[in-house]
């Protein structure tokens, strides 16, 4: 669960910078880093299946509370459920999505050895 986790808190600094909240230095902004982001996109789609696999009542409630950041209250009163199914829910979906294999980074060329 931490890469959804990540994922929540890069949207939140996003959302914070877009509203000059945040700071960002000007390198950063300027340069591109095709790499990490065909990286970043291969793990998400990666998160994006695992999830996908959990069932319904898991997934929709995994995508309430740690991507859209609603509290467990407001993910109850969403879904109309009691805030201990709510737990449940979460609790059971982190223990199937903590079953599966760390998640792989697509592998760089340059370090594989082979010459292009």
């Amino acid at each position: 669960m931490s890469i959804l986790h990540s994922i929540w808190l890069n949207e939140i600094r996003a959302r914070r910078v877009r509203s000059g909240q945040g700071t960002i230095e000007g390198e950063q902004v300027l340069s591109f880093d095709g790499e990490y982001a065909a990286q970043t996109h291969v793990m998400a789609a990666q998160v994006i299946r695992r999830v996908d696999a959990l069932p319904e009542t898991q997934r929709e409630t995994v995508f309430l509370a740690y991507v859209e950041g609603l509290s467990y209250r407001e993910v109850a009163e969403v879904l109309q459920v009691p805030i201990g199914t709510v737990m449940s829910r979460l609790a059971t979906a982190r223990a199937k999505l903590a079953e599966y294999p760390p998640l792989q980074a697509v592998p760089n060329p340059s370090t594989t050895g082979e010459r292009r």
